[in-house]
């Protein structure tokens, strides 16, 4: 059975694709860049400020069917450039303490409303 997730405590799906899928035990959590759910703005601030964003939103997504960021089992980030791998990685410390997920860093040529970062989650539901 697969579950379609909609919540709107974070921002809504920006083309043909989901906030989030359930499936088989596990939550798939669609790549999250700096938008403020409340004002569909985008964050258009320091790499901090939109890792700091998209966490949020990513956590509200999880939040929205039961679960947190202490079920994330992977994680991918997107950077726009790897230089600012040091300061996303500070916020990122700060929402994952104790719990440490499998991650993957990548740094691509451009992310969508040319964001800094983007991330998705794989999470147990």
């Amino acid at each position: 059975m697969i579950q379609v997730v909609t919540t709107d405590a974070a921002p809504k799906a920006q083309g043909p694709y989901s906030q989030a899928i359930v499936a088989g035990g596990l939550v798939f959590v669609s790549g999250q860049i700096a938008i403020d759910p409340k004002t569909n703005q985008f964050v258009d601030g320091s790499i901090s400020e939109q890792t700091r964003r998209v966490l949020e939103n990513l956590s509200a997504v999880l939040q929205s069917v039961g679960g947190g960021l202490n079920k994330v089992v992977k994680a991918t980030v997107f950077l726009k450039d790897m230089n600012d791998f040091d300061a996303m990685n500070a916020i990122y410390s700060e929402f994952f303490t104790s719990h440490k997920p499998a991650r993957a860093t990548v740094q691509v040529a451009r992310l969508p409303r040319d964001a800094k970062v983007e991330i998705e989650l794989v999470a147990l539901a």
